[in-house]
């Protein structure tokens, strides 16, 4: 059963990876409704991939943003258009961790725990979760973030990460390890 899921997995990225490739090269022939396709089949991953670096979702807005029109000015170099997915979520990446080295942490980290209030368990819980998943290092808090955030299926997740779903799935279980780990040191139990 699982080699058949497995194979019907393969076709159906296969298919995904045909598409984005005549989607490619119909933008890179000057058709604009293409790429404004390929915008928005991606566009919520690219939130959730700077989303997981910024750890501010307006800001991942920005990124998101700003990978598409860096994406659309530099289409021509893409060497292999059927790998659009991971190209973009590579410069993703890249543009959110310029934006996270411009920005002063300590001043962002501050402002984030301003504003939560303190007056409940449940926010106690909420704040306790975040600070969980913000401690994983990047490639796991990446992962978490469209899993869970994005709500991505390993498939799409792996398109995007330029990944194995077996990678994917390794990094889910690491994370969820260190996030457990990280809540039994702050006295929760399973």
């Amino acid at each position: 059963m699982k080699t058949q899921s497995r194979s019907v997995s393969h076709g159906m990225m296969a298919k995904t990876e045909n598409e984005d490739q005549i989607l490619v090269q119909q933008a890179l022939r000057g058709k604009p409704k293409s790429f404004g396709e390929l915008c928005r089949r991606y566009y919520p991953s690219l939130i959730a991939i700077a989303d997981s670096i910024l750890l501010d979702h307006h800001l991942a807005e920005d990124a998101a943003q700003e990978t598409l029109a860096a994406a659309c000015r530099n289409l021509k170099t893409l060497k292999r258009p059927e790998s659009f997915g991971a190209w973009v979520g590579t410069i993703c990446r890249n543009v959110a961790k310029d934006m996270l080295s411009e920005l002063p942490r300590q001043r962002k980290a501050a402002e984030r725990y301003a504003s939560l209030e303190h007056d409940c368990d449940d926010c106690d819980h909420g704040m306790i979760m975040t600070e969980a998943v913000q401690q994983l290092p990047q490639h796991l808090r990446e992962v978490v973030y469209l899993r869970f955030y994005n709500e991505m299926s390993y498939e799409q997740m792996a398109k995007v990460l330029g990944a194995t779903q077996q990678s994917i799935d390794g990094r889910l279980r690491r994370a969820k390890k260190k996030i457990a780990a990280f809540l039994a040191k702050k006295g929760f139990r399973r």
